[in-house]
């Protein structure tokens, strides 16, 4: 027979002072002739082993939303007098628009199921893979983790245009705001003259090239657009994208969870849920059909028992997610929700020394994936 020998690759941190486990890799031993013991995790009591966690399930929920600022021109009060231009901003304001909602399943470590593989001497010790957290996802096996998923993208918003860039000599010369105002209105109304003789072909120097056409009322457009945004202000919007993890409260299994998940308020964003300022969007959690009753028989209750010792994995339930608000339902989708399932045990037989079992777990469920 020979002699077992481990190697641990991590630093091991038991679960019961605040930390996770790390990654952990024990090697696959040779001839081996006991079992490895498998047990709830007890923390100062179990020594020896590799502690891991199953996950219970949180929603990653992901808001896509357009945030316009609206600022104010400079000449604001002189747009109707000089530009014919009612109802233009005169304050700055911002506005948000929920354009979309997405949310992901996510597993992360359970406090109330932290288990323990106890590695002895002349016991067989798996290849236990882990994530960095502690979730188990292999046995006999190397699994590599999932990314994160990835976020859509956030757009920023345009670069606000200087209208006093544009401005001439004689306008920045000006001894008062309502004169400047004027002068600058009356070199909108060249512009546009010079533009619509460009167009019509009757300017002096009117380009027969049709690119150095266009570039010559590009270039108008853009100093018109400058300086008429000094009189009916600028909107800058951009795409921003918010994202949190929440967990759901899970009262009863057979019963829907509604619950408030956020507020949205149309000029401040996401806020906090006490700010009556956000529109509330709520949560509903309806679980779909309903697992196995227990059987109450002595002789699956001994069965049972001795199986205490195998590999503990989740059975998670599926669930209808809802999001809604005062509108309507904004996303309606179906997950598995490890807090409605059961936990079941693998057989220790299929990790005794006539089997060299190799199982893949999902990583966000941590249910079998995979039994070879």
């Amino acid at each position: 027979m020979k002699h077992l020998i481990n190697r641990v690759f991590a630093d091991l941190r038991l679960p019961g002072k605040g930390t996770c486990v790390a990654g952990v890799m024990l090697a696959m031993a040779s001839a081996v002739c006991a079992q490895t013991e498998i047990a709830p995790f007890r923390p100062g009591v179990t020594l020896e082993g590799v502690n891991y966690f199953l996950p219970k399930t949180v929603l990653r929920v992901v808001l896509t939303a357009e945030k316009t600022v609206t600022v104010p021109g400079d000449f604001a009060l002189y747009a109707d007098r000089y530009l014919r231009l009612r109802d233009v901003p005169t304050s700055e304001s911002t506005q948000w628009t929920l354009k979309s909602i997405s949310l992901t399943p996510i597993g992360v470590p359970d406090s109330t199921k932290a288990y323990s593989i106890k590695v002895k001497a002349k016991t067989s010790a798996p290849l236990v893979s882990l994530t960095d957290d502690g979730l188990l996802i292999g046995i006999n096996t190397e699994v590599t983790p999932e990314a994160a998923p990835a976020l859509p993208e956030k757009i920023e918003a345009p670069k606000a245009v200087n209208g006093r860039d544009f401005m001439t000599h004689e306008i920045l010369a000006a001894g008062s705001t309502a004169k400047m105002a004027q002068l600058t209105a009356e070199e909108i109304y060249d512009i546009r003259e010079s533009r619509n003789a460009l167009v019509r072909g009757e300017a002096d120097n009117t380009p027969k090239d049709g690119a150095q056409l266009k570039l010559m009322l590009d270039n108008l457009d853009q100093q018109a657009y400058a300086l008429e945004s000094l009189f009916k202000g600028q909107q800058l919007t951009s795409t921003e994208v918010i994202s949190f993890d929440y967990e759901p409260i899970l009262n009863n299994a057979d019963e829907d969870n509604r619950q408030m998940l956020c507020r949205f308020s149309r000029r401040l964003g996401l806020v906090d849920g006490d700010d009556l300022s956000g529109e509330p969007l709520w949560l509903t959690v309806r679980p779909l059909g309903s697992l196995p009753q227990a059987v109450d028989d002595p002789q699956v209750a001994r069965k049972k028992a001795k199986m205490e010792q195998g590999v503990y994995v989740n059975q998670p339930q599926r669930a209808q997610v809802v999001i809604s608000n005062v509108s309507g339902e904004l996303l309606n989708v179906e997950i598995p929700v490890c807090q409605l399932g059961t936990t079941e045990v693998l057989s220790e037989a299929l990790f005794n020394k006539k089997m060299e079992t190799r199982v893949t777990l999902y990583q966000h469920t941590g249910s079998v994936k995979e039994i070879e």
